[in-house]
């Protein structure tokens, strides 16, 4: 394709999409001057690879482009602790390990259930929450330790356990209100 073809493809797919393209990278970034950073990137590597576009929506073409470009930039960019969003890691170093004095409404609403309905809820629950909540709630595992065991990211431990938590809380009538 010539110059001018890839630049009037260029404008009917890429900048109609712009402002959405900023809004993403501000999002991702944290802040306005990173954001244009990364969206003068992206559209480096969409100008590069409009030749390609091979059609359909545009946006998310141009969208995907602006999260990789996003997570690329932040990693050269960034300190590692700043750009490893999903690295729970730390969070074992720094948190207590579960302890069933705890004053949590979980804690006391397990203090106070019956321990055989209690088995039972558990019992019922899908078997990856069930899993989690057994190897952290019952074995005392780590977050990281329950990861590598599953296979699965911490972050995914972590949701699976609330999950969980509040499914069990529910099961045996407890409602927990925010204050």
């Amino acid at each position: 394709m010539s110059e001018k073809i890839l630049a009037a493809r260029f404008a009917e797919v890429v900048l109609p999409h712009l402002g959405d393209a900023l809004s993403l990278a501000r999002w991702l970034t944290g802040n306005q001057a990173d954001a244009e950073d990364v969206v003068q990137e992206a559209c480096l590597k969409a100008h590069a690879g409009i030749a390609g576009f091979a059609g359909g929506n545009a946006r998310a073409w141009l969208l995907t482009i602006v999260r990789n470009a996003s997570y690329t930039w932040m990693a050269r960019n960034r300190p590692r602790s700043v750009v490893a969003v999903g690295d729970l890691a730390d969070l074992d170093d720094v948190s207590p390990p579960p302890d069933n004095d705890a004053d949590s409404p979980e804690a006391a609403l397990i203090a106070k259930a019956n321990s055989a309905a209690v088995e039972a809820a558990i019992a019922r629950l899908p078997q990856a929450f069930r899993e989690t909540l057994v190897l952290r709630d019952i074995n005392g595992l780590s977050y990281r330790e329950i990861a590598a065991m599953l296979g699965v990211p911490q972050g995914t431990v972590m949701s699976r356990l609330a999950r969980a938590r509040g499914l069990l809380m529910t099961e045996l009538g407890g409602r927990h209100e925010p204050a």
